[in-house]
């Protein structure tokens, strides 16, 4: 089953003042339209190898939406991120038969600003340790524009990791592989300084490392980003590594531009080390 990084959700209040930001960071941003359901709208950032980001916000309250914040008490920041499958039933029948609860085919769509209607089908999991899926019924391509727009004055070229906060690592290492069925080669250890534990393991082109708190760290920082993450939000993605073009030093980009998200920008030959 071939699954890869399809695209990472960022939640905002403010779509205009995000696209100005992220703009201001050197991306190229694309304005996406608005949701089937009305409830969303959204911009993207598109990369070369396919991945791209998805700036999202509310144009109504709706409490019953999976990314809604009550009283905006998360505030913005990274919320989810989606593989893309082949077939969405084909990879939730087989979750399923592992044990795993996914729910869809979900249909769901989007009025491009140019009014070309998007379609595609979506699987959720039952815990926001997992990514959704996003299967395109429409041409992907009319979703996730090509050519230019993938290029960005900061370089940056694609998606190389996300880090994760899980409250268990046994428990959703066991959860991707039923979601995956097939074995993963999984790097696992500690980081006894920084006071977590962690799994790592490759989807398609993209490192995904699942990070705990393991104690005994007082005020280690990469301890502090889990457990902040997990006491705000819940389990899920709280971290960002692009690659990029050159050989500039890594860097980490302005919190108040990002909107909140945990980003990184390696060179080329930083990302391959």
């Amino acid at each position: 089953m071939t699954l890869s990084l399809d695209h990472v959700v960022i939640r905002v209040r403010d779509l205009e003042q995000t696209i100005a930001d992220y703009s201001e960071l050197g991306f190229t941003v694309q304005r996406g339209g608005t949701h089937a359901d009305g409830e969303t709208h959204n911009a993207l950032i598109g990369f070369e190898d396919g991945s791209y980001f998805e700036l999202i916000a509310f144009l109504r309250n709706a409490p019953e939406h999976r990314w809604w914040d009550e009283g905006n008490r998360a505030g913005d920041g990274l919320v989810d991120f989606a593989l893309l499958p082949e077939s969405v039933q084909a990879v939730v029948d087989g979750a399923r038969q592992r044990g795993l609860s996914y729910e869809g085919p979900i249909d769901g769509g989007r009025v491009r600003p140019d009014g070309e209607r998007l379609v595609w089908q979506l699987g959720k999991p039952a815990t926001p340790d997992l990514p959704f899926l996003c299967g395109d019924i429409t041409p992907r391509h009319l979703r996730v524009a090509e050519g230019e727009v993938r290029n960005h004055p900061n370089g940056a070229r694609g998606i190389s990791a996300l880090k994760i906060a899980v409250r268990d690592l046994d428990t959703s290492i066991g959860r991707y592989r039923a979601l995956l069925g097939e074995p993963l080669q999984i790097q696992r250890s500690a980081f006894p300084d920084h006071g977590v534990s962690f799994a790592s393991f490759s989807i398609g082109a993209t490192t995904l490392t699942l990070l705990t708190p393991s104690g005994g760290a007082n005020g280690a920082a990469l301890a502090a980003q889990v457990e902040n993450r997990l006491a705000l939000r819940g389990e899920g993605v709280f971290g960002i590594v692009l690659h990029g073009a050159g050989s500039a030093a890594p860097r980490l980009l302005p919190l108040d531009l990002t909107h909140g998200v945990d980003l990184e920008l390696l060179s080329a030959s930083d990302a391959l080390a």
